[in-house]
């Protein structure tokens, strides 16, 4: 019994075009044989899924199912295509143009590329200043060792496709409403070789690829941003039928740290001093990328004061050059009194004039003048 292609693909009947194809997509990288190497329904599944896909993209076919179901399709001449080809790959290759896993089927004896990949790693931010080898893990559709990719067991011969006759390619004829559909397609048998293995290679079934997991090192360079990418060549997807691999992207997360803020190569600390220290001059220690280090504090030191350490910042990647630490004060105001401490600020309150305040309140002025330039 065919059912509902609204539960077939897990979306609702209000769900939206581009949804409804990112949920078909997934899908059918679940159900790629490379993955479910042991499930003989895999295929199956599949077919009914493109089915149910080719029903919910199509918005006359939507229409059509929505208000009088499969006995509505079937009396317009909507018949599925998705059962009338050989294989998954002819099926993925009509909805998509090309293999779930990175390749594109089809094209007979001719190579095809694999598909890139993209792995993530988090390094902290000392790391991306100096730099890191780091290790990364992470799953591809690799050449099959046993074969060496030919998809034939090691020692027994590879014969031309009888099916197609070693072109790789078929013709299928599918009626329509609006006649006759003649559609070339791969070869159901070979794949698209126009060569088959005697005896498939007992590793691989004779796909001349699967799935494995791979751990490789990494270089990661100083001075790399958060979210950089580092493109590893041929670390992809292996290619079919002696196509080259695909590539690996290394997406790069650098994790925040307590310390500091980023600001391109430039770093941003925030350090509190207390309000006595900012008036009278003192000496503070900030944290900088090279160890802690004590800094002057000029007397009469106003709140948000940036000092500025030159060279202390993060690396450009490729040059020698750092970016500056900005040190921004973060003057505090004293809280829980002692009465003695209360006693000597109140006898500092009175003693305060104009001529204590005119440097201070220019410095404000100033930065409200900035703040709204």
């Amino acid at each position: 019994m065919r059912r509902d292609p609204y539960e077939v693909l897990g979306v609702s009947p209000d769900a939206e075009d581009g949804h409804i194809k990112r949920t078909f997509r997934k899908l059918a990288r679940e159900l790629h044989p490379d993955v479910n190497r042991h499930d003989p329904e895999a295929e199956e599944k599949f077919k009914e899924a493109a089915e149910a896909y080719e029903i919910l993209s199509d918005p006359e076919r939507r229409a059509t199912y929505d208000r009088y179901g499969f006995e509505g399709l079937d009396s317009r001449g909507f018949a599925s295509q998705a059962h009338g080809f050989g294989s998954f790959a002819d099926i993925f290759d009509a909805f998509f143009g090309g293999d779930p896993f990175g390749g594109s089927f089809g094209g007979g004896s001719g190579r095809v590329q694999g598909g890139d990949l993209a792995v993530e790693v988090e390094i902290s931010l000392d790391e991306a200043a100096r730099g890191v080898e780091t290790e990364v893990a992470y799953e591809l559709v690799d050449t099959c060792e046993h074969c060496h990719g030919n998809g034939a067991e090691p020692g027994t011969p590879i014969e031309t496709c009888e099916r197609c006759g070693g072109t790789g390619r078929l013709r299928a004829v599918t009626r329509t409403a609006f006649g006759q559909l003649v559609r070339e397609q791969a070869c159901d048998v070979c794949g698209g070789d126009g060569r088959v293995p005697t005896q498939p290679c007992s590793v691989c079934q004779g796909r001349g690829r699967r799935a494995v997991r791979k751990t490789l090192k990494v270089d990661v360079p100083a001075g790399i941003a958060d979210e950089q990418r580092i493109r590893l060549s041929g670390r992809g997807n292996a290619g079919e039928r002696g196509g080259p691999p695909g590539d690996l992207y290394v997406l790069v997360r650098v994790a925040e740290d307590e310390r500091f803020l980023r600001d391109g190569n430039d770093l941003v600390a925030v350090v509190d001093i207390a309000a006595p220290e900012a008036a009278l001059g003192s000496r503070v220690t900030v944290p900088t990328l090279d160890g802690e280090e004590d800094i002057e504090v000029a007397a009469g030191t106003q709140p948000g004061t940036v000092v500025t350490l030159r060279g202390r910042g993060m690396p450009t990647i490729g040059r020698g050059r750092r970016g500056d630490q900005r040190v921004v004060l973060n003057v505090v105001i004293p809280r829980n009194l002692s009465e003695r401490q209360r006693e000597l600020l109140e006898e500092l309150r009175d003693s305060i004039t104009e001529h204590n305040l005119e440097e201070a309140d220019e410095s404000l002025l100033s930065k409200v003048r900035r703040a709204f330039r």
